[in-house]
């Protein structure tokens, strides 16, 4: 009995080490200061010399979303009444006013912000909390979507993206970004990844689009990331045969949703599959409420359409009934879908609307301000800004308690 007791001691002891060795490495003092330590190799753009060094301008970018002020005004007189606050929370020793701020962070590349967000993501996974994120087949999910932060009709930077109305010649700038962020179906945290801007690029007369940010969020992810299971879900206007290349050449699994009436083909495929009796059809209790019905239809190894007939996917179509109503998704995956593992795929399909509900509905209406312009710039401004925003709402979620 000693034994035992002993034995269940040390093992309480250890889990409590590990506990507090997590809370070390993910409470605000160390990621703040991770956050500082990847800024300090920032390179600093041009050869001026400068009073405020790079690292406290981009500290005081990152501050200013961490601390949710509404624009940089806001932040500037925060700059003025609480320099004692900035500097011990955030070491900032000397921050920018407004003009300087913009006029520092317009040349910043803002992919020299990616290993800030790496660093954050290495102290989650060593404090054991992706563990806590997968779901299917050992991957993590990581759900993307493309949306716009700023538009309007008067107001443009180079980087803008224009559309001119056929009828009136009205032009209306915006700019945009694929965000890609970690999720779970029973876990309401999400871990962000580095956004990948959508925005016209020098020189580059044609809009930009959301599949060509899409193409290089994933190598740029890839090379971050060259080892980690993911199973990518997305909407609608992502099931295309040169998306779904992509995806496998990368090593991303898939789970896309598929719009109703887009994709006559596969509809007739499975359709047929159906009246040849090699579609699989059954339906399930939901496990928690036995008001809800699950009804499952899927076909394996079908064409993505007629002209890509090499590239093979599978099917599955469902039926959620319940005293609200009906409600109808289909998606296609990489994954052989069987009667034990379509409920999971629906379930990994269908947290797709994490990126837009635990995301940028977060952003745009939970005080980070997404929409409000905080300066377009010249050049990179608008997004180092999103990429400050986007590290400031990953720094708050690691830690985040289920």
């Amino acid at each position: 009995m000693n034994r035992r007791r002993l034995q269940r001691q040390r093992e309480a002891d250890q889990q409590k080490l590990l506990k507090a060795t997590v809370r070390k490495h993910l409470n605000a003092d160390a990621l703040n200061g991770a956050v500082r330590e990847t800024f300090e190799q920032v390179p600093e753009p041009g050869n001026g010399e400068y009073s405020i060094p790079l690292t406290d301008c981009l500290m005081s970018g990152y501050a200013m979303f961490s601390l949710k002020d509404p624009s940089l005004l806001a932040f500037d007189r925060r700059r003025v009444a609480e320099q004692h606050n900035l500097e011990s929370i955030f070491g900032i020793e000397l921050a920018p006013c407004d003009t300087q701020m913009r006029t520092r962070l317009d040349p910043v590349e803002p992919d020299f912000l990616r290993p800030a967000y790496n660093e954050v993501f290495r102290r989650a996974q060593r404090g054991k909390l992706l563990e806590k994120m997968t779901f299917m087949e050992g991957c993590v999910l990581v759900s993307g979507d493309g949306t716009a932060y700023f538009v309007s009709d008067k107001l443009s930077s180079p980087a803008c993206l224009k559309k001119i109305c056929s009828k009136t010649g009205k032009i209306t700038y915006s700019l945009q970004t694929y965000a890609a962020v970690i999720v779970h179906p029973e876990r309401k945290e999400v871990i962000p990844l580095p956004p990948e801007p959508i925005f016209n690029h020098d020189g580059d007369n044609k809009n930009d689009c959301e599949r060509n940010a899409c193409r290089r969020w994933l190598e740029k992810f890839r090379k971050d990331h060259p080892h980690l299971k993911v199973i990518i879900t997305e909407d609608g206007l992502s099931p295309n045969a040169p998306h779904i290349r992509d995806l496998i050449e990368h090593r991303c699994h898939f789970i896309l949703g598929l719009k109703e009436g887009d994709h006559t083909y596969l509809s007739t495929c499975l359709d047929a599959a159906v009246e040849k009796g090699e579609a699989i059809e059954y339906d399930i209790q939901d496990p928690q409420n036995p008001k809800v019905h699950h009804f499952f239809r899927f076909v394996n190894r079908v064409p993505i359409n007629a002209s890509n007939q090499d590239l093979l996917i599978n099917v599955l179509e469902y039926w959620e009934e319940s005293p609200a109503g009906t409600q109808h998704f289909c998606w296609i995956t990489d994954f052989t879908i069987t009667r034990d593992n379509a409920y999971s795929i629906m379930r990994t399909g269908r947290a797709r609307w994490k990126v837009e509900n635990e995301t940028f509905n977060t952003l745009k209406n939970q005080g980070y301000h997404f929409e409000h312009n905080y300066g377009l710039g010249q050049k990179n401004l608008s997004m180092v800004f999103v990429m400050l925003m986007f590290l400031a709402f990953l720094c708050v979620r690691p830690h985040k308690p289920s």
